[in-house]
C-alpha cells in the first residue's frame, strides 16, 4: 500500500495542490477557485461544462480533503494494481462526471420542489421561474467523492470477502457488507436531508455508474484495458519465481519439512496458472476464488 501506482499519486498531487491554492488565493487575491471550479447548477450563469471535471478536485475544507485523500489512497492504490493505470483512470473520471449529473438532476428537483411548495406551477413554468433565481449560483458541488465511492464500490465488487476494520466498529467487517452500508447511508441520508450541503446523491451516482461500467466490462472483456494490467501480473510473477527457487534451495539443504515445500510447489502452480488465464484472457474471465487468491498472495 506504501507504493502508491502512477495515477493514484498523481491524483493526490493534483487534489492537495488545488485545495491549497485555493485557500491561498482567495485570501490574497479574492479569486475562489471553487467558485470557478466548482460543479455549479445548470441553470445558474456560473455553470460551465467543464465544471463536470474540474470539480472532483476541489475541496472545501480541511476535513474534507483529509477523508476523501484517504479514501483514495487506501482503495484507488489497489484498484490500480489489479486494472492498470488506464482503465483506473477512465473509471474514475467516468465515475466523476456520473456522480456530477446525478447531482445536477438531484438539485434541480430540490429546486423544482422548493418552488412548487410556494405556489402551484407546471415544469415548464418552474423552468422559465428557475432562470429569475438570484442564488442559483450557491448550489455549487465540490470534492471528488462521487469517484472515491465508485472506488469503494468496484473493491467490493472485486474482493468482497476482504475483511476491513471502520472505526469505531470493533470487530472486522466484509467489503460487501461495508458497501451494502455505504449505500443505505447514502440513501436514507439523501431522502431526509435533501437540502444538505452534502452530495449524497452524488455519491450514490458515483457508484451507479460505476457499477453499470463494471457489469459492461465483464460482459465485454476485450474492452477492458487489460493491457495495462501486464506489469502488476509479471512482478507477481516473478515473486513467485523468486519463492520457487528459495524453496528449491532450501530442499537441496535437506529440509525435512515436505508437506510445507508440497504445499508452497502447489500455490505457485495454481498462481501461475491464474496469471497465465489472465495474459490469454484477461483478468474478468478469472472467478471470484482465483481473483481473492491473487489479492491475498500480492500483500504477501
Amino acid at each position: 500500500m506504501f507504493r502508491i501506482p502512477t495515477v493514484t499519486k498523481n491524483l493526490l498531487i493534483i487534489n492537495i495542490l488545488a485545495f491549497l491554492a485555493m485557500k491561498l488565493l482567495l485570501p490574497v487575491t479574492g479569486v475562489d477557485l471553487n467558485d470557478l471550479f466548482g460543479l455549479h447548477f445548470f441553470m445558474a450563469s456560473n455553470f460551465q461544462v467543464y465544471q463536470l471535471v474540474t470539480y472532483m478536485f476541489m475541496h472545501g475544507g480541511w476535513e474534507h480533503i483529509i477523508l476523501n485523500m484517504f479514501m483514495l489512497w487506501m482503495f484507488g492504490a489497489v484498484v490500480e494494481q489489479v486494472w492498470g493505470g488506464k482503465k483506473f483512470l477512465f473509471y474514475y473520471i467516468f465515475c466523476g462526471v456520473g456522480a456530477g449529473v446525478m447531482q445536477e438532476i438531484a438539485q434541480f428537483f430540490w429546486v423544482y420542489f422548493m418552488l412548487d411548495g410556494q405556489q402551484a406551477l407546471s415544469l415548464g413554468d418552474s423552468i422559465g421561474v428557475m432562470h429569475q433565481l438570484p442564488k442559483l449560483n450557491e448550489l455549487t458541488t465540490v470534492g471528488a467523492s462521487g469517484g472515491i465511492y465508485a472506488l469503494l464500490l468496484a473493491f467490493g465488487m472485486m474482493f468482497p470477502d476482504e475483511k476491513m476494520f471502520i472505526i469505531p466498529i470493533p470487530i472486522p467487517i466484509k467489503a460487501k457488507w461495508m458497501v451494502l452500508g455505504s449505500i443505505a447511508i447514502e440513501f436514507f441520508s439523501a431522502l431526509s436531508m435533501p437540502g444538505s450541503n452534502v452530495a449524497h446523491l452524488a455519491h450514490l451516482g458515483g457508484m451507479i455508474f460505476g457499477y453499470f461500467l463494471i457489469r459492461y466490462w465483464r460482459k465485454h472483456p476485450g474492452q477492458s484495458y487489460h493491457a495495462g494490467n501486464t506489469q502488476f501480473f509479471t512482478n507477481l510473477k516473478a515473486k513467485w519465481d523468486q519463492r520457487s527457487q528459495h524453496h528449491s534451495h532450501t530442499e537441496r539443504s535437506g529440509n525435512p519439512d515436505w508437506d510445507y515445500n508440497a504445499n508452497k510447489r502447489a500455490n505457485q502452480e495454481e498462481v501461475d496458472r491464474i496469471l497465465d488465464k489472465i495474459r490469454k484472457s484477461g483478468y474478468d474471465s478469472l472467478s471470484h476464488e482465483e481473483k481473492q487468491k491473487l489479492f491475498d498472495q500480492s500483500k504477501k
